[in-house]
């Protein structure tokens, strides 16, 4: 089946079959296949998965969505992605920032966007077990990854992009950075799978684990946004005491009981990938309770087709933006498999399959950076 014109037959795959996520109470294996299948309505004959039908496409929206489809079985429309991902990568190993159909529509290059194709390569591995598919994958990655390095400060942090003229961007994103942090790890895990040694990303992602542990003046300020409060409990940076005390310093900022969490503290509007997220983090710290509870309570935003609302604004009962975007739903399908532990990539947030040990300790004791704390 290509891409496009899916709308739920299941592909098959390398892996036994694990089931299809499900938490009892929350999302049935049926509930779980509808979500999927919006998602696969959504994919373009090239591959390509936007954001909405008719939407535009940006490469880690679109791998989210990918991650969703192995999850849920769907794995011919997850090649298909992964596909896209190699045919749209440009000679220099990026992709563009945003693609309206097969056109670019923003040619800046997206350094947290270029690394997630390593996280999603990875996951599909630990799903699939498809060698074959790494394989196709692995120069893809590699390419991506040396993109994504060329733009690593000499602290470890990475900046944000280059805009469509090839200048630097130099502001540095937290949630970005603890994103690429997870990729780059993954991109280990792969090359070792691959029997290629890359010494050099282990450091690379050890220098980035400094920065998000020890150096957070670093980081633009954009602490009204739940993402940076729990984004970096996702990429493995963070001991698990300072985690807790992360959790703990804002839950009352953005956790709006019964419905989720806000997307901006300021603002009385919940978002349902940024609950996801949450309870992805949540899981990945062994607060497994407060992870249910929360991905039930985002699901008055699922809609009768499967798929799901980006966001409410409660005061008004109003849903916003109108739009019901397939990663929204990729991460209410990547949650339910963290929980229920169904896939064999169901641990993928949680660091599993991942050696935090080289990334961990390779700077300890060794830091010489400028006192600013």
């Amino acid at each position: 089946m290509t891409g496009g014109t899916g709308t739920g037959g299941r592909g098959t795959g390398g892996r036994a079959s694990a089931g299809i996520p499900a938490l009892d109470g929350v999302l049935s294996e049926a509930d779980c296949l509808q979500t999927a299948t919006a998602i696969a309505r959504t994919q373009q004959p090239s591959g390509a998965i936007p954001w909405f039908p008719g939407g535009h496409t940006d490469p880690w929206d679109h791998i989210q969505s990918a991650m969703a489809l192995s999850a849920a079985g769907f794995t011919t429309q997850a090649e298909n992605a992964y596909e896209w991902c190699r045919r749209a990568q440009r000679p220099d190993g990026s992709w563009a920032a945003k693609y309206v159909g097969d056109d670019v529509d923003d040619a800046s290059t997206d350094a947290n966007f270029c690394a997630y194709v390593a996280t999603g390569v990875w996951h599909h591995w630990c799903v699939t077990g498809d060698r074959d598919f790494v394989d196709r994958m692995w120069p893809v990655v590699r390419r991506a990854i040396g993109v994504v390095l060329s733009l690593q400060a000499p602290g470890g942090e990475i900046n944000w992009k280059r805009d469509a003229a090839g200048e630097l961007r130099t502001e540095v994103l937290l949630t970005g950075n603890a994103s690429m942090h997870l990729s780059l790890r993954c991109a280990v895990a792969l090359a070792e799978l691959v029997g290629e040694l890359v010494p050099e990303w282990e450091l690379a992602a050890a220098r980035l684990r400094h920065a998000l542990d020890e150096h957070p003046e670093r980081f633009a300020d954009k602490s009204r946004y739940s993402m940076d409060w729990y984004y970096p409990l996702l990429g493995g940076a963070l001991s698990a005491e300072a985690a807790e005390a992360r959790l703990v310093a804002r839950w009352e900022d953005f956790v709006v009981p019964g419905l989720g969490i806000r997307c901006v503290a300021d603002q009385p509007w919940v978002t349902g990938a940024e609950t996801c997220e949450l309870v992805l983090a949540l899981d990945a710290v062994g607060r497994r309770d407060d992870a249910l509870e929360q991905l039930a309570a985002m699901q008055h935003l699922r809609d009768p087709d499967g798929s799901y609302w980006t966001g409410y604004v409660y005061p008004d009962a109003e849903r916003w933006p109108v739009e019901q975007t397939a990663w929204t739903a990729a991460t209410v399908i990547l949650a339910t498999d963290a929980l229920s532990r169904t896939t064999p990539g169901s641990g993928l947030f949680r660091g599993e399959g991942l050696a935090p040990g080289a990334l961990a300790g390779a700077l300890e004791g060794t830091c010489s950076c400028p006192a600013t704390r």
